[in-house]
Protein backbone atom coordinates (compact mmCIF):
# COMPACT_ATOMS: atom_id res chain seq x y z
CA UNK A 1 0.00 0.00 0.00
CA UNK A 2 1.16 3.96 -0.11
CA UNK A 3 1.97 5.90 1.82
CA UNK A 4 1.56 9.65 2.07
CA UNK A 5 -0.28 11.63 -0.67
CA UNK A 6 1.55 15.22 0.33
CA UNK A 7 3.04 16.67 -2.89
CA UNK A 8 -0.49 16.08 -4.44
CA UNK A 9 -2.44 17.55 -1.65
CA UNK A 10 -0.73 20.70 -1.54
CA UNK A 11 -0.81 20.84 -5.74
CA UNK A 12 -4.84 19.91 -5.56
CA UNK A 13 -5.10 22.57 -3.03
CA UNK A 14 -3.32 25.16 -5.25
CA UNK A 15 -5.62 24.43 -7.60
CA UNK A 16 -8.84 24.35 -5.52
CA UNK A 17 -9.64 21.12 -5.89
CA UNK A 18 -10.87 18.08 -3.70
CA UNK A 19 -8.71 15.76 -1.85
CA UNK A 20 -8.12 12.86 -3.87
CA UNK A 21 -10.41 9.69 -2.49
CA UNK A 22 -8.81 6.01 -2.27
CA UNK A 23 -5.17 6.57 -1.69
CA UNK A 24 -4.44 3.51 0.27
CA UNK A 25 -4.30 1.17 -2.86
CA UNK A 26 -1.13 -0.38 -4.81
CA UNK A 27 1.00 1.82 -7.13
CA UNK A 28 -0.72 -0.11 -10.09
CA UNK A 29 -4.66 0.64 -8.43
CA UNK A 30 -3.57 4.10 -7.15
CA UNK A 31 -2.72 4.82 -11.37
CA UNK A 32 -6.30 4.35 -11.97
CA UNK A 33 -7.36 6.08 -9.51
CA UNK A 34 -5.77 9.23 -10.35
CA UNK A 35 -9.06 10.03 -12.38
CA UNK A 36 -11.49 10.62 -9.40
CA UNK A 37 -15.44 12.02 -9.52
CA UNK A 38 -16.99 14.18 -7.08
CA UNK A 39 -20.08 16.24 -7.00
CA UNK A 40 -20.47 15.34 -10.46
CA UNK A 41 -17.05 16.80 -11.84
CA UNK A 42 -14.54 14.56 -13.20
CA UNK A 43 -10.80 15.41 -11.99
CA UNK A 44 -7.70 13.97 -13.77
CA UNK A 45 -4.18 14.38 -12.37
CA UNK A 46 -2.62 13.09 -15.44
CA UNK A 47 -4.28 16.40 -17.26
CA UNK A 48 -1.36 18.61 -15.46
CA UNK A 49 2.08 17.71 -15.47
CA UNK A 50 2.46 19.71 -12.04
CA UNK A 51 -0.39 17.14 -10.58
CA UNK A 52 1.02 14.14 -12.31
CA UNK A 53 4.99 15.27 -11.50
CA UNK A 54 3.27 15.21 -7.53
CA UNK A 55 1.88 12.06 -7.83
CA UNK A 56 5.46 10.71 -9.27
CA UNK A 57 6.90 12.19 -6.22
CA UNK A 58 4.47 11.05 -3.81
CA UNK A 59 5.39 7.61 -5.00
CA UNK A 60 9.07 7.94 -5.48
CA UNK A 61 8.55 7.10 -9.40
CA UNK A 62 11.47 8.85 -10.79
CA UNK A 63 9.83 11.20 -13.46
CA UNK A 64 11.44 12.09 -16.50
CA UNK A 65 11.01 15.14 -18.44
CA UNK A 66 8.95 16.43 -19.97
CA UNK A 67 6.75 14.89 -17.51
CA UNK A 68 5.38 11.70 -18.92
CA UNK A 69 1.68 11.98 -18.98
CA UNK A 70 1.19 10.41 -21.90
CA UNK A 71 2.64 6.82 -21.20
CA UNK A 72 1.10 6.84 -17.80
CA UNK A 73 -2.59 7.29 -19.49
CA UNK A 74 -1.90 4.89 -22.26
CA UNK A 75 -1.28 2.07 -19.03
CA UNK A 76 -4.13 3.42 -17.61
CA UNK A 77 -6.05 2.79 -19.84
CA UNK A 78 -4.28 -0.66 -20.49
CA UNK A 79 -5.40 -1.46 -17.10
CA UNK A 80 -9.06 -0.23 -17.28
CA UNK A 81 -9.68 -2.38 -20.28
CA UNK A 82 -7.89 -5.72 -18.33
CA UNK A 83 -10.19 -5.30 -15.11
CA UNK A 84 -13.41 -4.43 -17.61
CA UNK A 85 -12.78 -8.02 -19.77
CA UNK A 86 -9.63 -10.30 -18.09
CA UNK A 87 -9.00 -11.41 -21.49
CA UNK A 88 -8.53 -8.41 -22.65
CA UNK A 89 -4.80 -7.91 -22.53
CA UNK A 90 -3.58 -7.20 -25.98
CA UNK A 91 -2.68 -3.48 -25.10
CA UNK A 92 -1.72 -4.58 -21.51
CA UNK A 93 1.13 -6.92 -23.07
CA UNK A 94 2.04 -4.17 -25.84
CA UNK A 95 2.67 -1.55 -22.87
CA UNK A 96 4.59 -4.12 -21.20
CA UNK A 97 6.98 -4.56 -24.25
CA UNK A 98 8.47 -1.18 -23.27
CA UNK A 99 10.70 -3.02 -20.23
CA UNK A 100 11.50 -6.22 -18.84
CA UNK A 101 12.91 -7.61 -15.03
CA UNK A 102 16.53 -7.93 -15.29
CA UNK A 103 17.39 -10.41 -12.21
CA UNK A 104 20.70 -10.52 -10.35
CA UNK A 105 21.55 -12.28 -7.17
CA UNK A 106 23.63 -10.42 -4.11
CA UNK A 107 23.80 -11.19 -0.89
CA UNK A 108 20.35 -11.89 0.01
CA UNK A 109 19.70 -13.63 -2.57
CA UNK A 110 17.70 -13.17 -6.13
CA UNK A 111 16.89 -9.49 -6.86
CA UNK A 112 15.11 -8.18 -9.48
CA UNK A 113 15.68 -4.76 -11.74
CA UNK A 114 13.42 -3.03 -13.77
CA UNK A 115 15.48 -2.58 -17.04
CA UNK A 116 13.36 0.09 -19.09
CA UNK A 117 15.45 2.01 -22.20
CA UNK A 118 13.05 4.50 -22.99
CA UNK A 119 13.13 7.23 -19.38
CA UNK A 120 9.68 8.65 -20.28
CA UNK A 121 8.30 4.88 -20.04
CA UNK A 122 9.65 3.92 -16.30
CA UNK A 123 6.94 5.27 -14.50
CA UNK A 124 4.54 3.95 -16.28
CA UNK A 125 6.26 0.20 -16.67
CA UNK A 126 6.42 0.35 -12.84
CA UNK A 127 3.11 0.85 -12.80
CA UNK A 128 2.04 -2.22 -15.35
CA UNK A 129 4.68 -4.36 -13.44
CA UNK A 130 2.87 -3.91 -9.89
CA UNK A 131 -0.51 -4.01 -11.46
CA UNK A 132 0.48 -7.38 -13.20
CA UNK A 133 1.49 -8.42 -9.84
CA UNK A 134 -1.54 -7.90 -7.78
CA UNK A 135 -3.28 -9.28 -10.22
CA UNK A 136 -1.45 -12.36 -10.26
CA UNK A 137 -1.74 -12.57 -6.67
CA UNK A 138 -5.26 -11.99 -6.44
CA UNK A 139 -7.03 -12.01 -9.77
CA UNK A 140 -10.46 -11.81 -8.38
CA UNK A 141 -9.69 -9.01 -5.95
CA UNK A 142 -9.24 -6.56 -8.42
CA UNK A 143 -12.46 -4.50 -9.00
CA UNK A 144 -14.03 -1.40 -10.34
CA UNK A 145 -16.60 0.10 -7.65
CA UNK A 146 -20.14 -1.14 -7.88
CA UNK A 147 -21.50 2.36 -8.04
CA UNK A 148 -21.93 2.80 -11.87
CA UNK A 149 -21.60 6.75 -11.43
CA UNK A 150 -17.81 6.11 -9.78
CA UNK A 151 -14.89 5.71 -11.89
CA UNK A 152 -12.21 4.34 -8.67
CA UNK A 153 -11.15 0.72 -8.33
CA UNK A 154 -10.05 -0.94 -5.10
CA UNK A 155 -8.37 -4.10 -4.32
CA UNK A 156 -10.62 -6.03 -2.13
CA UNK A 157 -8.68 -7.33 1.18
CA UNK A 158 -11.81 -7.61 3.19
CA UNK A 159 -11.74 -11.57 4.49
CA UNK A 160 -14.67 -12.45 2.69
CA UNK A 161 -13.68 -10.86 -0.59
CA UNK A 162 -16.48 -9.70 -1.36
CA UNK A 163 -16.63 -5.84 -1.17
CA UNK A 164 -18.01 -4.05 -3.83
CA UNK A 165 -17.70 -0.39 -2.75
CA UNK A 166 -14.64 1.97 -3.16
CA UNK A 167 -15.37 3.28 0.01
CA UNK A 168 -19.05 2.17 2.10
CA UNK A 169 -19.37 5.72 3.68
CA UNK A 170 -19.14 7.17 -0.36
CA UNK A 171 -20.38 5.12 -2.51
CA UNK A 172 -21.70 2.21 -0.95
CA UNK A 173 -24.16 4.30 1.45
CA UNK A 174 -25.46 6.73 -1.43
CA UNK A 175 -26.61 3.62 -3.39
CA UNK A 176 -28.00 1.51 -0.82
CA UNK A 177 -30.14 4.99 -0.18
CA UNK A 178 -30.75 5.49 -3.58
CA UNK A 179 -32.79 2.01 -3.72
CA UNK A 180 -34.14 2.31 -0.80
CA UNK A 181 -36.15 5.72 -1.22
CA UNK A 182 -36.63 4.12 -5.38
CA UNK A 183 -38.34 0.83 -3.41
CA UNK A 184 -39.95 3.13 -0.50
CA UNK A 185 -41.62 5.64 -3.57
CA UNK A 186 -42.98 2.70 -5.55
CA UNK A 187 -40.38 3.90 -8.77
CA UNK A 188 -37.78 1.55 -10.50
Amino acid sequence: MLGADDAVAGALLARGWPARPLVDQSLGIDLLNTRYLIGGVLYDLLDHDDLTGAWLADRELESARPVPRQPLREARDAVVAVIADPADHAALNALLEHGRLRLAVDGRGRVEHDDVADPRWRAAWACLRDFVAVREAAPDRVRKCANPECVLHFQDVSRTGRRLWCSMTACGNRLKARRHHSRVRGTP
